[in-house]
């Protein structure tokens, strides 16, 4: 163990927790357990980032305590984003996909009690491995709400209104967020929505309103137009997910158009109101008004730090109210670590988990290897989206030329077979050497494709390596194969964009 590392130490355990009661504690008993209990660590927050920080700690045979103030755990992630959106996004692809390989493609689903039912079942199933993992690494959950007391000391209050006091060598913030509320659009949950609550409606609506074009919109978006509903998304931008490759976005939006969609960019909704009847009226700054049965407000997220009491700490945030940390995810006190939401982009669930991965083993000075240069990003709309490495006008300004190759899902068999010809792969390499640089992705399984050009990225791939790499058929990641052939013969060149 690295110096400065304190020494292993054995402390008295909470009682082991029961999965089928939501590991809720009798209070009298939860109380005396809890009291002057001190800890290796203590994780706020049992999100992808807490469980994964929570579980290396312990599997480094740390003492850990798991503060959790909801009643289940697994976070956000779990009960109200990635599990249950990815769900239904999967449920509406596969039946979309089974209308039109049947000739029925202008079909509308009629109810999406049976679409929650599956999503139920898959949430319970994750919900339960986290409860197994958690409690097979002798992670020891606590329920209530923390408070920092002092640099080692926190406050956990129960939902009784007792409170208890424990302390750890190391704290590991990962308390999460939670969907972006505006003042002049009041969220009722039930006729105007947030991306918590959409998934709590009772019937499926004709029309549906998209505040916002980031990820959780048009995720959202596209799932529903999937199923029927007539989408109307409203964003402030010129185009939705600005942050990912040009290209493929209009592929997307051209997807979500030709279900009945529509997207409105440079747009910004005013008022919105319910009419007390049967729809709500939406006021655009340009004048136009939409009527829409439902409405989903998703102008990202914030983060939850108001209960922890910082200031306490004399922890400062970030002009976006999230905790500023370096590149070991420490904050300004070394003890103290952020991770997952609370610090920002990305705020994936991958991103997230090995933000407490990383954070756990930098504390007991364990190596990690290098950091992650090429993450990949994933959008889990209607087609998928992804993206790793460099974009075009990146490696032209860093390269000098860049080459691009492309395979459209058109000349890919299993595309057709699958039923999903539109989609499109880009190999991106430099033109000197045509090494690899970034792969960009859009279209069915494209955030499993991406991983092969994560690999060949980490690898440092040239292109030809492709053509020289024999593919099953068919299968659609032969369209790795395709695109390096059209770059080499005549791929694309983007040149530096000239300086200002």
């Amino acid at each position: 163990m690295p110096s400065g590392t304190p020494a292993k130490r054995h402390w008295p355990r909470l009682p082991s927790t029961n999965p089928n009661n939501n590991n809720d504690l009798p209070a009298a008993d939860h109380e005396h357990t809890m009291q002057n209990l001190d800890f290796d660590f203590i994780v706020i927050g049992s999100g992808p980032a807490g469980q994964k920080a929570a579980v290396q700690a312990a599997k480094l045979g740390q003492t850990v305590a798991l503060v959790e103030q909801g009643k289940t755990r697994g976070g956000a992630c779990v009960f109200h984003g990635t599990i249950p959106s990815k769900t239904l996004r999967e449920t509406a692809s596969i039946w979309r996909r089974s209308q039109r390989l049947l000739g029925k493609a202008d079909s509308a689903l009629d109810e999406i009690a049976p679409l929650m039912t599956r999503v139920r079942d898959v949430v319970d199933a994750h919900a339960s491995f986290i409860d197994q993992q958690l409690d097979r690494n002798a992670v020891q959950v606590i329920r209530g709400r923390a408070s920092f007391v002092d640099s080692h000391t926190i406050e956990v209050r129960s939902r009784d209104g007792s409170s208890n006091q424990i302390t750890a060598h190391h704290i590991m913030v990962a308390t999460g967020s939670r969907p972006r509320a505006i003042p002049h659009i009041a969220i009722d949950h039930e006729h105007i929505l947030d991306s918590d609550s959409l998934l709590s409606v009772a019937y499926l609506p004709k029309s549906l309103l998209v505040v916002g074009g980031g990820v959780i919109a048009m995720e959202y978006a596209t799932t529903f137009a999937n199923l029927g509903v007539e989408v109307t998304v409203v964003d402030k931008g010129e185009r939705p997910l600005a942050f990912m490759d040009e290209e493929l976005v209009w592929l997307m939006v051209e997807k979500f158009e030709e279900l009945g969609g529509t997207f409105l960019p440079n747009q910004e909704v005013q008022n919105l109101n319910w009419d007390g009847i049967s729809s709500l009226r939406a006021e655009l700054k340009n004048g136009h008004v939409i009527q829409v049965q439902k409405a989903m407000i998703a102008l990202g997220r914030v983060a939850n730090v108001e209960t922890l009491d910082l200031p306490q700490l004399n922890l400062e945030l970030t002009p976006r109210g999230q905790i500023p940390v370096n590149e070991y995810y420490q904050t300004s006190i070394p003890h103290i670590y952020a991770i997952g939401d609370v610090i920002g982009f990305p705020s994936l669930a991958a991103t997230s988990m090995e933000q407490g991965r990383r954070a756990v083993c930098h504390a007991l000075g364990v190596p990690t290897g290098n950091a992650i240069e090429n993450t990949p990003v994933g959008i889990y709309a209607i087609p998928e989206l992804a993206s790793v490495g460099l974009t075009p006008e990146q490696v032209a300004q860093k390269h000098g030329v860049a080459k691009v190759g492309r395979a459209k899902f058109t000349e890919v068999a299993r595309a057709h077979i699958k039923g999903t010809p539109a989609g499109l792969l880009k190999l991106v390499a430099d033109e000197k050497t045509l090494t690899l640089r970034g792969v960009h992705v859009v279209g069915e399984s494209a955030t499993e494709l991406i991983h092969m050009g994560q690999i060949a990225l980490a690898a440092q791939w040239r292109v030809e390596q492709f053509v020289d790499t024999i593919f099953n058929f068919p299968t659609m990641a032969e369209a790795y194969r395709i695109a390096a052939f059209d770059l080499l013969n005549r791929g694309e060149q983007v040149l530096p964009a000239p300086p200002r």
